[in-house]
């Protein structure tokens, strides 16, 4: 296993309750997330601050966390509002994170 990769299965997403549920399992999101995409960000935004509790996986600044999606083309193909949401929000953290000042902390590999 590489360090800082995050594998998760795109076949076991298939509507927004097996979204949030593998990606907390898979990232070690906190009791109280919140099930929706604004929580989602908020949680990977996090991933280079250990202090904020936001994630179990963590990577130092400067670096990133790689999330592989494995079966990403039968996501994109079975379940593509739950595909398209994954990659604006990855866009999206690592666009929120430069816009402060921060390197991105994401980076993500598909198989489509």
């Amino acid at each position: 296993m590489t360090e800082n990769l995050v594998v998760v299965n795109g076949k076991k997403l298939i509507d927004w309750g097996s979204f949030h549920r593998e990606f907390a399992a898979a990232f070690g999101f906190p009791d109280f997330y919140g099930n929706n995409m604004n929580a989602w960000i908020d949680c990977m935004s996090s991933l280079a601050d250990p202090d904020e509790g936001m994630t179990k996986i963590h990577c130092a600044k400067g670096r990133v966390v790689t999330l592989q999606i494995d079966h990403a083309a039968d996501m994109k193909a079975e379940h593509p509002e739950l595909f398209s949401a994954l990659l604006e929000s990855v866009a999206f953290v690592n666009w929120r994170l430069v816009q402060v000042g921060e390197p991105p902390v994401l980076a993500l590999a598909l198989d489509v």
